[in-house]
């Protein structure tokens, strides 16, 4: 009678711990969907897109919507896996998409202004900081499949706290 006792109550036990177990799997699943498909916080830092960010670092949230639906436009700063380094993820200002021609500084070389156009499927992405920002100008039009999220808010510091203005 007591062993009886005891596998019910064991049985309850594990009945318990397989809900609890699916309810931590369906929110670790939701938390998983919302950071990958709809929106994620990114700690942005260094000096390649100064005056807009600061170099020591900004939190900010980046929604990964747009680019999936080709809503991204010149003038959204974006996150982008970076073309040299495919761990590293990179904030750049989209300055041109397919088709558009674009004129750019470029400091290295001999003809300081170049214009290229920007091939289809690619964008042409440049940091605020031109004479600091590794971006298109050297490894060149970018895949647009490249893209990850378009930066929107700013949560870090609290004196910048707001959206990210063009």
């Amino acid at each position: 009678m007591r062993l009886l006792s005891h596998l019910k109550q064991w049985r309850a036990v594990a009945t318990e711990a397989k809900h609890v177990s699916f309810a931590v799997a369906k929110f670790i699943g939701l938390i998983h969907l919302t950071e990958s498909y709809l929106c994620s916080s990114t700690l942005l830092h260094g000096p390649s897109m100064l005056p807009t960010f600061n170099s020591s670092g900004d939190v900010v949230l980046a929604e990964h919507l747009s680019h999936r639906l080709g809503k991204v436009v010149p003038g959204d700063v974006v996150l982008v896996r970076s073309p040299d380094d495919p761990k590293k993820m990179v904030a750049k200002r989209v300055l041109g998409l397919e088709g558009d021609q674009v004129t750019f500084f470029d400091p290295n070389r001999i003809r300081k202004h170049n214009t290229t156009v920007v091939p289809k499927g690619h964008v042409w992405i440049q940091g605020d900081n031109t004479y600091a920002s590794f971006d298109s100008r050297s490894y060149g039009p970018v895949p647009y499949g490249l893209i990850q999220g378009r930066v929107f808010f700013r949560v870090w510091p609290p004196d910048g706290f707001g959206s990210v203005d063009d």
